[in-house]
């Protein structure tokens, strides 16, 4: 019972994404006689300074959070298990040397390293994934490596040694799948750290550029109107909060029901 909330939101956030585009919505239609109108009936959550329908730019900005949501802990989470996994299983000089990387990594504050990166790259919706995944892979890379290392000293492991069975198929049809519980975990939390982020570094002006409408984006947009006109910093920011707070919801429900006690990043 207690799952039936997030997830709710959780598939309302979904849709929003990926029927967004075949909506009736008018994102980018200005309106010049309808700025800084509050919420009615035609516009429910009121326009935004340019007279833009808040509703549909809240609506356009939930695929811009969930595509980046997805493709970034997808791409970390590739990247770190290949990472974490080969370390963990072969050891030595290479482990080592992975330790040493990870640790490099985690001394920065990961926001503080996607902003320069991101600022490096440019803005865009296709430098803004690649600056998260850059810094994202970390803690599945870690994770994974510490699973690997308590699991590759169990017997059907040493006995698929000892026949010979080649290292990489040790590692992809036995140790990987043994190790498949708390990565998809920790991978339901990265989507809402994911989502805080790419609002963050949008709301910088390193995310995705105008016109296109993110969370982010919005609630940059709306701060120098807030006494006037809170509906556009309130409406995007619920939305944030909401999610975010679902995947939360979800991602304990979840760790509670595969009983996962291993390490969290």
């Amino acid at each position: 019972m207690r799952l039936i909330l997030p997830v709710g939101i959780l598939v309302v956030w979904a849709l929003a994404a990926l029927i967004g585009p075949w909506l009736p919505l008018a994102p980018n239609q200005i309106d010049l006689p309808q700025i800084l109108q509050g919420p009615t009936l035609q516009q429910p959550l009121g326009t935004d300074d340019l007279g833009r329908p808040v509703l549909d730019r809240l609506i356009v900005g939930s695929r811009t959070s969930f595509l980046v949501a997805i493709a970034v802990v997808a791409l970390s989470l590739a990247l770190g298990v290949i990472v974490g996994g080969v370390a963990g299983y072969w050891g030595g000089w290479l482990d080592l040397a992975t330790v040493r990387l990870i640790d490099i990594f985690l001394a920065f504050p990961g926001i503080l390293l996607a902003i320069a990166l991101a600022g490096v790259l440019g803005p865009g919706l296709d430098n803004l994934i690649i600056a998260l995944a850059a810094v994202g892979w970390v803690g599945y890379a870690r994770l994974t490596r510490a699973q690997v290392l308590s699991l590759r000293s169990r017997d059907h492991i040493l006995a698929a040694r000892a026949l010979a069975v080649p290292s990489y198929r040790i590692l992809i049809r036995h140790l990987l799948p043994l190790a498949a519980a708390p990565l998809i975990v920790e991978a339901t939390f990265g989507v809402a750290s994911v989502v805080v982020a790419e609002a963050g570094l949008s709301f910088l002006g390193l995310g995705i550029q105008p016109p296109a409408a993110s969370w982010g984006s919005m609630i940059r947009d709306g701060v120098a109107y807030m006494l006037v006109s809170p509906h556009l910093v309130l409406a995007p920011g619920f939305a944030l909060l909401l999610v975010v707070l679902a995947v939360n919801l979800a991602g304990d429900r979840l760790r509670d029901r595969l009983d996962v006690r291993g390490v969290r990043s």
